[in-house]
């Protein structure tokens, strides 16, 4: 099976909606920009807590579709990393991360699921890790479709164009985890005589 990451109808229409102006009068922009920024720290905090976990994660993988997509996923991190980078560049502000607490548990989270899969079977180990990643996924995309429609009202399309971009691959990566689901829990659902 071969994943590619496609851009969805709707992002595409998004980003070629947005305004060409890219900047507004300081007095109008100040606290959103400033919750830009933060948000901004937020994701780039998080993101770099994946770094560190995501290597684990496809370790404990047990289905080899798992673990190439948790490797993949790994390096469109790593992208991730450097487009927050730039956002953060472009609206002038240093590139510093802000402790992101939600995705400290839910890596915590994660971790546990890892050290309980220990003792189960392949497939139910992976549908447990495949729920922690998809709990990942989602709070990355709530976050990437906050921080884009902050840019957007700012009139920061180079902005919102690196933001689409991740909000796109967290998206594909949630949707491919399903994909990868799907098969698993059939296989769960046997009794292990039929397997």
């Amino acid at each position: 099976m071969s994943w590619m990451l496609s851009t969805p109808p709707l992002v595409a229409r998004f980003v070629l909606a947005l305004p060409r102006h890219s900047e507004l009068h300081a007095t109008e922009s100040g606290p959103i920009q400033e919750l830009l920024v933060d948000q901004l720290r937020d994701i780039l905090h998080a993101e770099k807590q994946l770094l560190k976990v995501l290597p684990k994660m496809a370790k404990a993988a047990r289905s080899t579709q798992l673990q190439h997509l948790l490797q993949t996923h790994l390096e469109e991190t790593e992208a991730q990393v450097e487009r927050l980078n730039e956002s953060l560049q472009i609206l002038g502000a240093p590139a510093r991360a802000k402790p992101c607490k939600g995705m400290a548990g839910l890596v915590e989270e994660g971790k546990e699921v890892m050290s309980e899969g220990e003792e189960k079977e392949d497939a139910p180990a992976d549908l447990a890790l495949i729920g922690a990643a998809q709990q990942v996924e989602h709070y990355e995309i709530a976050a990437y479709t906050t921080a884009r429609n902050l840019a957007s009202q700012l009139r920061q399309p180079a902005i919102v164009q690196l933001l689409t971009m991740s909000l796109g691959e967290e998206q594909n990566a949630g949707q491919l985890l399903d994909q990868i689901a799907q098969p698993l829990m059939s296989v769960a659902k046997m009794p292990a005589s039929v397997e």
